[in-house]
């Protein structure tokens, strides 16, 4: 390894001799140290009649530099995980070929500005380096420092949901990687296959590697979008994210969905609520029950209820039936202002009661356990399955698909198809024994 000097290149020119000095530094100003890892990056500190720094993107501690040798230590143990022979062959190219082009300037040294001279030395860079080391000079954006950005954006929207999603995802990759968090030009097609292949020998499903990886491919793609990231090429585009295999659900009956309404519990019981949600998302074609949660008083226009769907902020406007405006009665009667929420599960969206609201979904989906029990229901019953048997007893009734989809508020038919894929044979079936029997 090379030892690098302080340059002192003179330059003579009609006004005397002028001179312009470079060399590496650790930049150990407070400002300049990494919140996350507590580290100081090393960079080109240049005087042409002021001083300027020009930030590289390696990092290590006081420790870690050889302030002598301008160059990472290799024994130190902070730097362990990085590879110190490739960034001090590095550095030392960066600090050489500016030498370089202040030697080749001369006496035009004295015409420029320390700033000009600056984006010489960044041009001369971009010119000098293959396209590889290139786009790792000018993208040092790691996962989870963009994916924060994203995160935040999300509990800032109230979708605590997503915002999760992509926390599980980006925790997922930090461990496969070591604990380390990793730059996004280092997710590489290699890289995903290696980590999906490591989830496969764990025995995980292919359902939650899929969504690790989407919550990944998401979270690169946006930082590309919004110009935080310029990759040599998309991984995402030469890496074909696994397949994902609905779990089957199958349909309750619109015999014994109705069924529950002869069940009798206790006037306001939990699981006298429970019932009343069930049939309350039954009769709003299957709604979710996060924007049940989320009705309030306000939302009910006369003789229609009207909400926007929480995933996608579609408005929806349903027709408030003799058993839905018999259920709501009970809930609205009081002292309501508009903005109160109509059921006991009420819930704002914000991430602060996300929490809450998950737990209550818990215990909801404890009682229905009950409720289907009660009722006969071989299946699972679920808040989710009530949407998927509204769906399903449309389609059998003869209720095309594109009806089925605004209904729903899905913003495609595709999602409605792939929705009712797995109900296909089932409603064939049942129909051919009503047609031979």
């Amino acid at each position: 390894m090379h030892k690098v000097c302080i340059f002192l290149p003179n330059f003579k020119g009609k006004q005397g001799i002028k001179m312009a000095r470079i060399r590496l530094i650790l930049d150990t100003r407070k400002s300049s140290k990494s919140a996350t890892s507590g580290l100081y990056p090393v960079a080109l500190r240049l005087f042409h009649k002021r001083q300027r720094l020009i930030r590289l993107p390696y990092y290590t501690s006081m420790h870690g530099w050889d302030n002598s040798n301008h160059k990472f230590k290799k024994s130190v143990l902070v730097n362990k995980s990085q590879d110190c022979d490739y960034i001090n062959k590095l550095i030392y190219d960066r600090c050489h070929l500016a030498k370089k082009l202040i030697d080749e300037l001369g006496d035009t040294l004295n015409t420029i500005t320390v700033d000009s001279l600056v984006e010489h030395i960044k041009i001369a860079w971009s010119e000098k380096e293959n396209s590889t080391i290139k786009q790792k000079i000018t993208n040092t954006l790691s996962l989870e420092e963009w994916g924060e950005v994203i995160i935040n954006r999300k509990l800032k929207a109230n979708q605590p949901g997503t915002a999760k999603w992509y926390r599980g995802a980006i925790n997922a990759i930090k461990k496969f990687n070591k604990g380390k968090d990793i730059k996004l030009y280092d997710i590489t097609v290699t890289f995903l296959k290696e980590f999906e292949a490591h989830h496969d020998h764990l025995g995980n499903s292919k359902n939650g590697i899929s969504a690790y990886l989407r919550g990944i491919r998401s979270i690169y793609n946006s930082a590309i979008k919004e110009d935080r990231f310029i990759p040599i090429k998309n991984s995402f585009m030469h890496y074909k994210i696994p397949r994902t295999t609905r779990t089957k659900k199958r349909a309750i009956s619109k015999e014994k969905l109705l069924a529950i309404r002869d069940l009798e519990y206790g006037k306001g019981t939990e699981i006298w609520h429970t019932k009343n949600y069930v049939l309350v998302m039954f009769n709003c074609r299957g709604m979710n029950f996060i924007d049940l949660a989320k009705l309030k008083v306000k939302d009910v226009d006369n003789d229609r209820l009207r909400y926007g769907r929480s995933k996608t902020g579609q408005p929806l406007s349903v027709k408030i039936t003799v058993e839905l405006a018999l259920i709501l009665s009970y809930y609205l009667v009081g002292e309501k202002e508009e903005d109160d929420f109509i059921f006991p599960v009420g819930y704002d969206g914000s991430p602060e009661n996300y929490k809450h609201y998950m737990s209550h979904r818990r215990r909801v989906n404890k009682q229905l356990k009950i409720i289907g029990a009660d009722a006969g229901i071989e299946q699972n019953l679920t808040t989710y399955s009530i949407r998927h048997s509204w769906a399903t007893i449309a389609k059998f009734l003869g209720v095309s698909i594109e009806v089925i989809s605004e209904s729903l508020g899905h913003n495609s038919l595709k999602t409605t198809e792939i929705y009712l894929k797995h109900f296909h044979n089932e409603v064939l079936d049942e129909a051919n024994e009503k047609v031979v029997s």
